[in-house]
């Protein structure tokens, strides 16, 4: 069973929350949260933006492809991306954005630091996605702080990693899954998240599936207002396994469905191995082999 929880009283260390969220973490790797700093009004916005813009025609998403910047900014089409290399790409289209650094930082250059690309269209599309995106970092940040607690870490264990965080903001659209679709096509295959933590809004279409331990799938639904929380390969080696990091999976149905994604990562240079090793596994390369995995204009470069 993934558990739900109320993330005020996580933060005011209420037993049956750090409960809950030990079991999220240490034995499920998923769960849902409630009660946050992003009410559903402000879900509902940002999910109607990223509708605006995928409904486009494709020539107005393709000035800000992707596959052009090198980098994690702007439009990803559908078939751009292969979680599991034994399934088709997947059929999803994407909208991605990043950290906003100041003009002349040298940081720039770096592709998990890269200037953000955005369309003209529609109206207010680039000031609903950044407004949001630092809401849901605070929040991100917030549950974090819950899962250290949970697991016998200090609240603040993970703080000082998320001062220039490779946080990304993902718009995921799935349309309808396609007539031809067979056993290997996937909204998004079976996989594992590569990072930290990921806070997930959807619109509250169902699609999302999570692997149980008996090797089964059940699925996991959230009205906006509420979030799925799970955890990344990176928190899993960064917390020596504590935490554990689940796979799942949108096949996809006759319904289109959108979900927003938080993906919070902490900053490039941040050593996420173990800890009490003497191994040395920053953020960025171990984020930089999976990304080169996955995207298949980076496979090809």
């Amino acid at each position: 069973m993934i558990p739900h929880i109320d993330l005020q009283a996580l933060g005011a260390g209420d037993p049956g929350a750090v409960d809950a969220m030990r079991v999220a973490a240490m034995d499920v790797g998923f769960a849902t949260i409630h009660n946050t700093a992003l009410p559903a009004r402000r879900v509902r916005d940002v999910i109607a933006a990223y509708q605006a813009f995928f409904k486009q025609p494709e020539a107005a998403k393709a000035a800000v492809d992707m596959a052009r910047t090198g980098s994690n900014r702007g439009w990803g089409r559908s078939g751009a991306e292969q979680v599991d290399p034994a399934a088709n790409p997947d059929y999803k289209q994407v909208f991605d954005c990043g950290v906003t650094l100041p003009a002349g930082d040298p940081r720039l250059a770096d592709p998990f630091y890269a200037p953000n690309v955005w369309p003209e269209t529609p109206d207010g599309f680039r000031q609903t996605i950044e407004g949001y995106y630092t809401d849901a970092c605070a929040v991100g940040l917030e549950v974090l702080r819950g899962v250290a607690h949970a697991i016998g870490r200090r609240r603040d264990a993970f703080d000082a990693a998320f001062d220039a965080p490779m946080a990304l903001l993902r718009g995921n659209y799935y349309p309808q899954r396609p007539a031809l679709a067979g056993e290997k096509d996937f909204g998004i295959a079976p996989h594992t998240d590569y990072g930290c933590l990921t806070l997930l809004a959807t619109d509250g279409t169902p699609g999302l599936e999570v692997r149980t331990r008996g090797g089964g799938w059940t699925p996991v639904t959230a009205q906006p207002g509420t979030f799925v929380i799970n955890f990344g390969e990176m928190l899993e080696f960064w917390s020596n396994g504590k935490v554990i990091a689940t796979p799942h999976r949108v096949v996809g149905g006759s319904d289109e469905r959108l979900s927003v994604p938080l993906f919070f990562n902490p900053s490039r240079e941040t050593n996420v191995a173990p800890p009490g090793s003497d191994r040395v596994i920053t953020a960025g390369d171990h984020l930089s082999k999976r990304y080169n995995e996955t995207y298949l204009h980076l496979a090809r470069a």
